[in-house]
């Protein structure tokens, strides 16, 4: 048993072994940044050569365990069951070896809108946001809101909120665009069949030491404002909310779930800083063509997963044509299956 997509172990261990050495250097914290971003490499490597020596050691003992117990019942169905455990450790680092652009080990901001329709629309928003925090929740990563914005009647208009851990963009990159809902309508008396969409971004987190994104404070206008919806009596009523709008881009952010001023204006920063990054990136790859994607009307033919839940029961990507008929499990936050398809594919498209 291997794990066939799995990087060169030796190669990694020596690489890993390299940089360590440097850790010793008397002058190795003289450069701090330089320093920092070594241990984030050691770390980087290693969450894969320790996982995979375990593997090796593991599939080792139970081989000569299986050569001992050939005539034994009981022990071949433990040793068959160990075997399936391992085969899913090293399907997890397959999966997790798709994961090789730069900015894959980055935590992530994951911003979600409905699209036209109102309550429906921004019902659809806040069920995809609970899909996406038990996700979240299931590979124990952190989350936290950064903007939310509640619907006039149910549901949200807006929503961002940072998902912390490793890999974090990696995964949820495969998730940005168009979600369309087909269901039997809550919200309609007569209990007809409505249609719903809502965009999902996703910007790798730029962490505030980053020297790759430097932001002039003379280009920036920060507006404070009153918030609005969900947060308490002291949040809705002082003007803690945050909107920067960096000048050479246009591009504005906002912030407002924190009772503090600089708290709020603190997470806009990360979030302006992040989407700075996404355009410099884009722009040095000439990938313009894909923010223009992203601004497309979030309605029918953009959309990248449907989710029908009437009159059958299907959830389909149409990039990848990966389907399930288990929608229940889909909405609560097991969607790896879709991501794997998609970084499969996208994988593929890369070589």
């Amino acid at each position: 048993m291997t794990c066939g997509g799995c990087f060169d172990l030796e190669t990694k261990t020596n690489e890993t072994k390299n940089l360590q050495q440097q850790t010793e250097n008397a002058d190795f914290w003289l450069d701090k940044q330089k320093a920092q971003n070594t241990l984030k490499e050691i770390k980087i490597r290693e969450e894969w050569i320790l996982p995979l020596n375990d593997c090796k050691k593991t599939h080792k003992d139970l081989s000569e365990l299986l050569e001992l117990a050939q005539n034994d019942t009981e022990t071949l169905e433990l040793l068959k069951s160990d075997f399936t455990k391992l085969e899913q450790k090293l399907a997890e680092l397959e999966f997790k070896n798709m994961l090789s652009e730069k900015d894959d080990p980055k935590n992530a901001l994951l911003t979600i809108h409905p699209g036209a329709g109102g309550t429906e629309s921004q019902d659809w928003a806040e069920m995809l946001l609970r899909m996406y925090t038990r996700w979240a929740e299931k590979r124990r990563f952190k989350t936290e809101t950064i903007d939310f914005q509640s619907g006039d009647t149910a549901g949200i208009k807006s929503v961002t909120i940072e998902i912390k851990g490793d890999f974090a963009y990696g995964y949820l990159k495969s998730e940005i665009g168009i979600h369309r809902l087909v269901r039997l309508s809550p919200f309609d008396s007569s209990n007809k069949r409505h249609t719903s969409f809502a965009s999902v971004f996703v910007l790798p987190e730029i962490e505030e030491n980053d020297t790759e994104i430097v932001i002039n404070p003379a280009e920036i206008r920060v507006d404070t404002f009153r918030a609005s919806g969900a947060g308490g009596q002291h949040v809705n009523k002082t003007d803690s909310a945050i909107r920067i709008t960096h000048l050479p881009t246009g591009t504005v952010v906002q912030c407002q779930t924190e009772r503090s001023q600089y708290s709020n204006k603190s997470n806009a920063m990360k979030l302006l800083k992040s989407k700075l990054y996404e355009i410099k990136i884009r722009e040095e790859q000439k990938e313009i063509d894909k923010l223009e994607e992203a601004k497309t009307e979030i309605g029918w033919g953009n959309q990248i997963r449907s989710y029908v839940f009437h009159p059958y029961n299907l959830v389909k990507d149409h990039r990848t044509k990966a389907e399930t008929s288990d929608t229940q499990n889909v909405m609560d936050g097991e969607i790896d299956f879709f991501m794997k398809s998609y970084l499969s594919n996208f994988k593929i498209l890369k070589l």
